[in-house]
């Protein structure tokens, strides 16, 4: 447990690090970007090693229709972490699509996996986007969204995104259970 708790806490340090330590982050440069990155890379290693050790308790289980909503809100997440948000017409009013779109993506992950680790790592996450998002929106203030795309341009990323999620999903089957059933 300590290492997931730990690959939690380095990513979320990770990220807070430039709001956190604005004068240090400035003084590192480019370095500093090098510096953010190792740490996110550690932090996920970290995360996959604390995920895979632990064999928690069930907390809950869920119905099997749980998993295809799981998998239609993995497909939104994608697609809000697409450039759709600021290319596209139906997002681009958000102001934080991404980390909307990683929030979701930790509900639907936490929707049907009811065991202790999985509350670790994905209750961590989603904590972190949700704190993310209030200390960004208190840091920079009101917001403006930027000039409106297309409706053919959200059209090209979810298909993309359809594309992707396969992708991610397959990948996700050799690694772990498969997302899509089966296995």
């Amino acid at each position: 447990m300590t290492l997931l708790v730990l690959g939690v806490l380095l990513w979320a340090a990770a990220h807070f690090f430039k709001r956190a330590m604005p004068d240090v982050r400035a003084n590192m440069g480019d370095k500093g970007k090098g510096v953010v990155a190792l740490a996110l890379v550690a932090s996920i290693v970290l995360m996959v090693l604390g995920y895979r050790a632990m064999n928690g308790a069930v907390l809950w289980a869920l119905p099997s229709f749980a998993f295809h909503l799981n998998n239609l809100l993995v497909l939104i997440a994608i697609f809000m972490m697409s450039p759709a948000p600021r290319k596209g017409k139906l997002l681009n009013g958000m102001r934080h699509p991404m980390l909307v779109g990683f929030s979701i993506w930790a509900v639907a992950h936490l929707l049907v996996n009811g065991n202790v680790e999985s509350l670790i790592l994905f209750g961590g996450l989603l904590a972190w986007a949700l704190i993310e998002m209030a200390v960004i929106n208190k840091a920079e203030g009101p917001w403006q969204p930027t000039e409106t795309g297309t409706l053919a341009k959200d059209g090209m990323f979810l298909g993309a995104s359809v594309v992707l999620m396969g992708l991610i999903g397959f990948i996700h089957g050799l690694l772990g259970p498969s997302p899509f059933g089966g296995g």
